[in-house]
């Protein structure tokens, strides 16, 4: 029609090509035409934004330059995009020279594109001062302002600037609220997030997708299940993004559960949650598989990982290495190095993660020598390790006594990768002192740490000097425990047992009175295994009932059994406290003894026993099962508060420094 040089429609037809993602197309429109404008420019320069091609937009930018073309405010506001998709940070602050020249940072889409790239580049500041030059400020500009605190780490400001964006009303938009309900879940403030909550269905956002999903995970993250459960059943249509909310909070629910079996309830909800999506025909993605294969791991629910590693094989996400490296945790996890290191090996492509979830697997589990053959390999092809491969690295020397290459480990991390050593890495090297009874040396190493030691490297001295007979070391440990002041009922509990053994009764009363004073929780020993779907759990002491009251004898035949083969009960390390019944733990009847008792008497006859325990074993406990695994010709898998202990024919994973305890 002749018309293809009409420069109004050519740059629709620019914006066209760009659309369909034929930028080719776009760029040969805009080559052939016999002039340009600034909107033409900036047409070319958006295509190349929005098909993730933000370098060939900087350069298109210059070129306008070049040609004396002068950027309007929207112009400019790709460009700041396109520099914060590329993180060129350096050009960004140029291009805000030219703004700050020209006067027009007041500007809003310049003010929102700038608040966004400071953000990005981790300048809070900057981003805030961007925002507070806007003139107008849109919601856009305050939800940008509201992410830029969340995205740097200061929920507290985003809240604020939160209520000082209503004051001004300024309607929130389903991304403000996305954005203020994250800041509510980090700072965890229920209360807020539940006034947000009534916000939002007041402005009609009740059935909004994003922000029910948002103030699901915020309720299920404080605890609120029952509320959270009742936005997700009242949903009318469920994404994906909504049943891997649901799966994810009730996972991290686990961890924050008051006791054992509010964490399990949690993950067995979880499970039931992915059942009902896999039922609902939706298929899961990565990061259902990531969810669940957790939730596997902290129930030690072998056989739900198994089914679900079957649906990842079924699914095609096999190949994913956040996948993958769940299933290596997983199997770990539930004490079977075999699959995990069967799960290492398939997977087509590792990252560091998952090198460093193997070689922590095989330390985990006692197999040292794989670790460190492991961790050369990593090296090999080219993976630099970091500070956490390392523990596991010192982890595995530390379990095989070999003193000599976690030294050479030691000074490789500190002169090669230039790793300055942590807490944990200190900790590998003392519990390896500690375990070859190398008292002395593993408080010299105390001396040689830049920073104070923690609770954990205290209780480590501790009771390898009991189990060592270096009582007076022992004693100045403790006391430098006490001084830490700690919260855990675990670490008085242990002091006081040290303190009972020894018969000094004023150390004992002086402990008791600490507990008091700083409203120390009583020692709850709890221990649980899964059945047929079912969790069974037992408590240290408990008077059992049908279906479980055939369990006394049985462990009572156990015990006979097992003395017979030299099993002597350790009563002195038994604590007794007249003050609290419930501290008192009757002797032979510890609740992993209860639970593993029942697993022998309602599983079949070579299957692995898995039990977790809310405390650490006692040395009576851990002496007790390397005698009934090598009984029973049965592998026992028990994970306590500190580490996987897997019994194998009368010997440990933990190299019986669970003995020491």
């Amino acid at each position: 029609m002749g018309i293809h040089e009409d420069l109004f429609l050519m740059t629709f037809l620019v914006n066209v090509y760009a659309k369909c993602g034929m930028m080719g197309s776009a760029r040969k429109v805009f080559d052939n035409l016999p002039k340009r404008n600034v909107v033409t420019w900036t047409s070319l320069m958006s295509g190349y934004v929005q098909n993730s091609q933000p370098e060939v937009a900087i350069s298109v930018f210059q070129e306008m330059l070049e040609e004396g073309g002068f950027p309007t405010n929207y112009t400019l506001g790709v460009a700041f995009n396109a520099c914060s998709l590329l993180g060129h940070f350096e050009l960004g602050k140029q291009i805000h020279a030219y703004v700050v020249k020209y006067e027009i940072g007041d500007d809003t889409s310049i003010g929102n594109a700038l608040c966004s790239l400071y953000s990005k580049s981790h300048n809070l500041d900057s981003a805030v001062k961007a925002f507070q030059m806007i003139a107008d400020k849109n919601v856009i500009s305050w939800t940008a302002s509201i992410s830029a605190c969340g995205d740097n780490g200061d929920s507290a400001m985003g809240l604020s600037l939160f209520v000082d964006m209503l004051c001004a009303d300024v309607e929130p938009n389903e991304f403000t609220f996305t954005s203020v309900l994250s800041l509510c879940c980090i700072m965890q403030a229920l209360k807020i997030g539940s006034q947000i909550h009534s916000l939002s269905i007041k402005l009609g956002y009740g059935s909004n997708l994003r922000v029910t999903n948002s103030i699901m995970y915020l309720y299920l993250k404080n605890g609120w299940i029952i509320e959270a459960k009742k936005l997700f059943d009242g949903m009318e249509s469920i994404s994906l993004v909504t049943w891997n909310a649901m799966i994810a909070g009730l996972a991290q629910m686990m961890d924050l559960g008051e006791d054992g079996i509010a964490a399990h309830s949690s993950g067995f909800e979880a499970l039931n949650t992915f059942l009902r999506l896999h039922h609902s025909g939706m298929k899961p993605d990565l990061f259902t598989f990531s969810s669940v294969l957790s939730v596997c791991s902290s129930l030690v629910a072998l056989e739900q990982g198994e089914q679900i590693h079957a649906q990842v094989i079924k699914s095609g996400f096999l190949s994913d290495v956040v996948v993958g490296t769940s299933l290596v945790n997983m199997y770990n996890k539930c004490g079977s190095i075999d699959r995990a290191s069967k799960a290492f090996v398939e997977m087509s492509t590792r990252t560091l993660i998952s090198w460093t979830s193997m070689i922590t697997a095989f330390a985990q589990h006692g197999y040292s020598k794989q670790a460190l053959q492991l961790f050369e390999d990593m090296r090999f092809v080219g993976v630099r390790p970091n500070k956490v491969t390392f523990v596991g690295v010192l982890s595995a020397c530390s379990h095989a006594g070999l003193v000599k290459e976690a030294l050479t480990y030691f000074d490789m991390m500190k002169k090669e990768y230039k790793i300055k050593p942590v807490m944990d890495h200190y900790a590998c090297l003392i519990d390896m002192f500690v375990r070859l009874g190398r008292i002395d040396e593993a408080f010299d190493f105390v001396k040689k740490m830049d920073f104070e030691p923690n609770e954990f490297i205290w209780s480590l001295l501790i009771a390898g000097c009991r189990s060592h007979g270096k009582l007076e070391l022992g004693f100045y440990a403790a006391e430098q425990l006490l001084s830490l002041n700690p919260k855990n009922s675990e670490a008085y509990f242990l002091l006081l047992n040290m303190y009972l053994s020894a018969e000094r009764w004023k150390d004992v009363s002086r402990v008791r009175k600490l507990m008091k004073d700083e409203k120390i929780g009583k020692l709850k020993d709890w221990s649980w295994i899964s059945i047929r779907d079912k969790v069974h759990s037992f408590r240290t002491g408990d008077q059992l009932n049908p279906p479980y009251e055939n369990i006394d004898n049985f462990l009572s035949d156990l015990h006979d059994k097992a003395s017979t083969m030299g099993f002597e009960l350790h009563t002195s390390l038994e604590l007794k406290n007249e003050e609290d019944d419930e501290a008192t733990f009757p002797i032979g009847r510890h609740s992993e003894k209860l639970a593993v008792s029942f697993g022998l008497l309602n599983t079949p006859s070579a299957a692995p026993i898995r039990v977790i325990k809310s405390i650490s074993m006692c040395r009576d406990c851990h002496s007790f099962m390397k005698f009934i695994s090598q009984l029973t010709s049965r592998k026992i898998i028990i994970r306590d508060s500190k580490r996987l202990h897997k019994f194998v024919n009368g010997h440990c994973s933990c190299g019986d420094f669970g003995s020491l305890v």
